[in-house]
């Protein structure tokens, strides 16, 4: 049996009437768990090696409290003591190796994990998860699966109240369970758990960012970076612009942007970008459009697509405004991020 453990966490969770779990909130997830905490793991919970989901009751939390006390990990024997006094479910979760999940606890640890930025978009498996997930209404009385809204929201009428419903979905918003440190969010909703804010992010109202995706720098967000996009340090989304992603036309290919770009405003992307790119402003680059190269005299050299030119580094995308053809050429401009908009308290 290894003596590490990709990740555990211990965490609250919230189930439905027939016990299926809604969600689970890890406050602090933990990645490549040393032997002696994994030890205490063994010692201290009916846990008996592989991925597995467990419950524990207050005697498993004293046991483990001691016993990672021993092994010197001080924040989760703090976090076992404090559980005890949970009025709902706390769940054990301890993924012994890195592979698709089974429920979804395992679901909201990986996802967690993303947010909490201790793994980066696409370095977990994901696979399978929509299946385990729930579709769940997101209220001010908490995650209620929507199957069982209408009763709920019945009850609460007869009591003078009002459920108040903020979502339907099976992702809650990410600041609902992590705020990661230096970035700025104007709106919450259009963050989903399992997005990954780099320090110095500012996702704008309109900005949207999903799961398994985000950014790995400063960045300005005014439009969406869609499910498995990623974005490199110093890039920057305009207003209403758009990232092509797996849910969203991409298919299994993945794009991302690298450094220091610049996608304009309602402008979008169906191919990855290298480095120090720009697109121009209300233009939409598919995979199979068709682009002018242009030489340094701007003259014609080739006509390709533009999935040829993914990935490539140095290039400005701009639409001719006589032709509306397409047109790349190399970006001699450089990109600076404004540093008023990016301060962060």
């Amino acid at each position: 049996m290894s003596n590490t453990i990709f990740a555990f966490g211990l965490g609250i969770g919230t189930q439905n009437k027939e016990g299926d779990w809604l969600e689970v909130f890890y406050s602090t997830p933990s990645l490549n768990a040393e032997k002696s905490t994994l030890d205490a793991i063994f010692e201290s919970t009916n846990y008996e090696g592989g991925n597995a989901t467990l419950v524990l009751e207050e005697s498993d939390l004293n046991r483990l409290h001691l016993n990672l006390l021993k092994a010197g990990n001080i924040e989760q024997a703090e976090l076992a003591s404090r559980l005890k006094a949970s009025t709902k479910p706390v769940i054990l979760c301890v993924l012994a190796t890195d592979e698709a999940p089974s429920n979804p606890a395992e679901v909201y640890l990986k996802l967690q994990l993303i947010s909490h930025r201790q793994v980066q978009p696409h370095n977990t498996v994901l696979d399978g998860m929509f299946g385990l997930l729930i579709n769940t209404a997101w209220t001010s009385e908490g995650p209620i699966d929507v199957r069982e809204l209408a009763d709920r929201q019945l009850s609460a009428r007869m009591e003078g109240r009002t459920i108040e419903v903020f979502s339907v979905d099976k992702f809650p918003k990410m600041l609902n369970f992590v705020v990661p440190t230096g970035i700025r969010v104007g709106d919450a909703a259009r963050v989903r758990l399992g997005a990954h804010l780099a320090e110095g992010t500012t996702v704008m109202h309109e900005g949207f960012v999903n799961f398994n995706a985000g950014t790995l720098g400063t960045s300005m967000v005014e439009g969406r970076i869609s499910a498995g996009v990623v974005v490199g340090n110093g890039s920057d989304l305009g207003g209403g612009c758009s990232t092509m992603g797996t849910l969203s036309g991409g298919g299994n290919i993945v794009i991302g942007v690298g450094e220091k770009c610049l996608i304009g405003a309602n402008a979008g992307i169906g191919i990855g970008l290298g480095d120090r790119c720009i697109v121009e402003s209300g233009l939409y680059i598919t995979a199979g459009s068709k682009v002018a190269v242009l030489d340094e005299n701007n003259q014609v050299v080739s006509t390709i697509k533009a999935r040829d030119l993914s990935g490539q580094s140095d290039l400005l995308f701009r639409r001719n405004s006589e032709t509306g053809a397409i047109e790349c050429k190399t970006n001699k401009t450089a990109i600076a991020l404004n540093e008023v908009l990016h301060a962060h308290n």
